[in-house]
């Protein structure tokens, strides 16, 4: 197929198979300002076009970088509109919100035509929902659950305080689906190696919004809760007073690990360097299976400060469910059931993406 072709194959895979929408709702897209770097505009014509062959009329909303306090344009659009595709980061700040009734939000992480065009937003969401749904099983019915890397995380414990993830639970859906629900990390104890930034999780703006870490820093938790830090000086004392400024901003518990959740989506490509912008890769790689992430700082999902660990290893009772960064959808019968189910994302998984912006 043509690029443009795939284009509208993805937008119509947004609209129809992850907003479900019908001709005669009305459609709303939150459209960030492109000279932000973060989403170009013909992506945002390219979901109304398809809308319009769909027979819905898309009305454009154009806003700047995220804030602290509500947009009330966005609000008002929102609430007049049944429909929402948020092509803003504005959308991930309510992404654990309360639902609204009668509404439909998406949050679309394909941030420019390539990646909508490309497998990551054209293989059906409802592949990528059925693969959600057996991982989130197989984690959630699990003992113990132990995630390591090669620069030293070995961290492990119970999950068993994660409460299930309905659909009703959802207040903000995510387009490509890329992450299993998070578990919660208050029963897991370890270390986790902080390496490349700090980064944010796209909840609340602050500056820096990341920080660099030049030599890894290892940090100590006990029963979901830093207990400590070992490494470098220096980079142990950046680390210490990000915490402490994004902890005093917000009037956070600093030290709280809240939970945890790695990338599942074969087709999630980063093209971008992870150094020409830390802030924009964490939030954008995380979805490929090389990635698993944590969310701390704050006692409330998604918290504000992220560790990012690379090519994880993450078992479920002793046995892989990620091996080196790659989602071993073959070895456990939920996932591989997927793959029965839907040849195009088997196909995919067969030669997965393995670029996130750093080398390997």
């Amino acid at each position: 197929m043509s690029h443009q072709k795939d284009l509208a194959v993805g937008a119509r895979n947004l609209l129809v198979n992850c907003l479900e929408l019908g001709a005669g709702e009305s459609l709303v897209i939150i459209c960030e300002d492109p000279g932000l770097g973060w989403y170009e505009s013909r992506t945002a014509q390219a979901i109304a076009d398809e809308a319009l062959a769909l027979g819905v009329r898309a009305t454009m909303l154009d806003v700047g970088a995220p804030e602290n306090s509500r947009n009330l344009g966005v609000t008002k659009a929102m609430e007049t509109h049944v429909c929402t595709v948020f092509m803003s980061r504005i959308g991930d700040q309510d992404r654990f919100a309360d639902p609204v009734s009668g509404k439909k939000t998406v949050m679309c992480y394909a941030r420019d035509t390539v990646e909508m065009a490309s497998p990551y937003g054209r293989i059906n969401h409802r592949a990528m929902l059925q693969l959600k749904a057996a991982i989130n099983n197989l984690l959630l019915a699990a003992d113990t659950v132990r995630v390591t890397c090669p620069l030293g995380t070995d961290i492990s414990g119970n999950v068993s305080k994660t409460k299930k993830e309905t659909l009703a639970d959802v207040s903000v859906r995510r387009f490509p689906m890329g992450v299993p629900q998070p578990l919660d990390a208050s029963q897991i104890s370890g270390q986790v190696a902080l390496a490349r930034y700090l980064t944010p999780t796209g909840s609340k703006t602050y500056n820096p919004p990341s920080v660099p870490i030049h030599e890894t820093v290892m940090a100590e938790v006990s029963n979901g809760r830093i207990a400590g830090l070992k490494g470098a000086t220096e980079d142990m004392e950046r680390v210490r007073r990000h915490y402490e400024m994004v902890a005093g901003l917000f009037g956070l518990d600093a030290d709280i690990v809240h939970s945890f959740h790695a990338g599942i989506h074969p087709g999630s490509t980063y093209a971008l360097e992870a150094d020409t912008n830390p802030d924009r890769w964490a939030n954008s790689a995380f979805t490929n299976p090389r990635v698993l992430h944590f969310h701390t700082c704050g006692d409330y999902p998604p918290g504000e400060i992220c560790w990012m660990v690379i090519d994880h290893t993450l078992t479920v009772d002793g046995k892989a469910l990620w091996l080196d960064g790659r989602l071993c959808v073959e070895s456990f019968e939920q996932t591989a059931r997927c793959m029965d189910d839907w040849p195009e994302l088997s196909l995919i998984f067969d030669s997965p993406s393995r670029a996130i912006g750093l080398p390997g």
